[in-house]
């Protein structure tokens, strides 16, 4: 009988040691503003030991915030987003993927050099266009400006690069033309991918504060970021209505995450691997 390999034993120990502390380290600035959210108003930060919780908090943050408004102009934008993304990154991820064309590297270039140009330095020739277009103060300006997303594109191109093209070739056989084996095969062959760009689309475009900023004026079009950032002017001192105001506008993405966390995990494992 083999003995057992002592060594490998401690090695994931020690490794489940040090992920536990990074989870820690990650979790504690969450707890302290989730336990601070519960804090009697006008009292400190110092959570532990008090007997004095309250829900009023949140009662009193969701009425002053205002924040149905600013949760269905969030979740109106943040699908819309996403929608658009979703369609437009599987069209030209499946061309740049499977279509024989001259020029098709030229693209790609073109493509993954617009993930290092940040989104501050074209916000003047996209206020210029979406002024020229009598979109500013609608939901088109925050919608539009981030229809396309080189990211999304890349990252289907490379998940559809994973699945074999046999299948493609015995759709074509029985008939079915591009967009048909885009839409009943390929598509639901890359759902974790799909996750992966629905959860990063979602998230980023809920947390923006950039474009509803620049673009809008009108206080209907305020977003969660919007209104969290107005309620932070009004109660920078009242730390326990800000926190449950933080915790409001950050519930939400996080349960989005936890649902889709397996999806996302394995799109991101899988992108870029060739069969």
């Amino acid at each position: 009988m083999s003995k057992p390999n002592w060594n490998l034993k401690t090695g994931n120990f020690l490794s489940l040691i040090v992920l536990l502390l990074g989870a820690l380290i990650v979790l504690l600035p969450l707890i302290v503003v989730f336990l601070t959210s519960f804090a009697a108003t006008g009292t400190t930060p110092g959570i532990l030991g008090q007997n004095n919780w309250t829900l009023a908090n949140y009662r009193e943050a969701w009425e002053r915030g205002k924040f149905l408004l600013a949760f269905a102009n969030s979740t109106l934008v943040a699908i819309a987003v996403t929608a658009f993304q979703i369609i437009t990154s599987a069209l030209a991820g499946y061309a740049l993927a499977r279509l024989k064309f001259r020029g098709r590297q030229a693209i790609l270039l073109v493509v993954l050099a617009t993930l290092v140009i940040p989104f501050q330095l074209l916000v003047i020739p996209i206020f210029l266009v979406l002024k020229w277009g009598h979109m500013i103060n609608t939901y088109w300006a925050l919608i539009l400006p981030s229809a396309v997303n080189g990211f999304g594109i890349f990252l289907l191109r490379q998940y559809f690069q994973t699945i074999p093209v046999e299948l493609e070739e015995a759709a074509a056989i029985d008939g079915a033309n591009r967009l048909q084996i885009l839409w009943r095969i390929m598509l639901p062959l890359a759902r974790p991918a799909l996750v992966t760009l629905f959860l990063f689309t979602f998230i980023g475009e809920w947390n923006d504060l950039f474009k509803p900023l620049v673009f809008t004026t009108r206080p209907e079009l305020r977003t969660v970021q919007l209104a969290l950032a107005e309620f932070q002017e009004q109660f920078t001192n009242n730390w326990p209505l800000m926190m449950a105001a933080v915790t409001i506008s950050t519930v939400p993405v996080m349960v989005l995450f936890l649902i889709g966390q397996r999806q996302f995990i394995q799109g991101i494992a899988t992108t870029g691997i060739k069969n």
